[in-house]
């Protein structure tokens, strides 16, 4: 099986659905609207809102929907 790059994959994936990168240092993604996501493991990744854990994640397809869905809840608020 042939090896990717987490980081790379996590930012395409963000691209795709349209979540805005504000900066990459090391493991961790700053999002918009103060999101942020740390790499844990090549499978594993957490995610954080205001510097505060929300979950973890294994899927990045499903890390990036809960996200989507939930900066529409705040925009709301």
């Amino acid at each position: 099986m042939e090896e990717y790059d987490v980081a790379d994959f996590l930012r395409f994936a963000l691209q795709h659905f349209d979540i805005q990168i504000l900066r990459m240092e090391g493991a961790t993604f700053d999002l918009e609207q103060g999101y942020a996501i740390e790499i844990e493991s090549d499978q594993l990744f957490k995610l954080m809102y205001q510097q505060q854990v929300i979950a973890p994640f294994n899927n990045v397809e499903e890390l990036c929907n809960f996200i989507k869905m939930d900066m529409q809840l705040h925009e709301k608020n």
